[in-house]
């Protein structure tokens, strides 16, 4: 383990001696990952891009990616451009990156089934900021918004998520 992995444990995430409160997919930690499951992939990921809301904050790291109004994230385990960032007009299942909510206003990319995604193994497993404390996701990690913050202005590019 390096100094800069973020590490899940049954209940909180650690990073730099720090423990953070945390959220889960619904469908708790698994070993056999699956479109649609709602669960969190068990395994060592790593952090692969840094997204953020340009109109919402400034640049949080040098290494973080703008999200524009035509970003979306491919969902679609038929297409080519399954797990991958794409860009509407996109006529396949997707989710939105720049959305009316604040959920996805800052965040992080792991290389969960990636770049070489295999159709219907999951897709979008980043971290972003939790909807409330402690309410599941569909299969993210997902944190309060300071916690987030103070992380990602410390991440490196190298950094690992461990989820055990």
């Amino acid at each position: 383990m390096r100094a800069t992995d973020l590490v899940l444990t049954p209940t909180l995430l650690r990073f730099a001696g720090r423990s953070f409160p945390r959220s889960i997919g619904r469908g708790g930690v698994t070993d056999d990952k699956r479109e649609g499951d709602g669960a969190t992939p068990r395994g060592v990921h790593r952090i692969v891009g840094m997204l953020y809301r340009p109109d919402r904050m400034a640049r949080p790291a040098p290494w973080a990616v703008p999200i524009g109004p035509m970003d979306l994230w491919s969902d679609d385990p038929g297409h080519a451009d399954y797990n991958h960032m794409v860009r509407a007009p996109y006529p396949h299942s997707h989710e939105r990156l720049r959305r009316a909510d604040p959920l996805y206003d800052l965040v992080l990319v792991t290389d969960w089934n990636w770049p070489c995604a295999e159709p219907g193994r999951g897709s979008a497993i980043f971290v972003h900021r939790w909807r409330k404390p402690r309410h599941p996701t569909e299969g993210c990690i997902a944190l309060a918004p300071d916690h987030l913050r103070w992380i990602v202005e410390r991440l490196m590019p190298e950094s690992r998520l461990i989820i055990r």
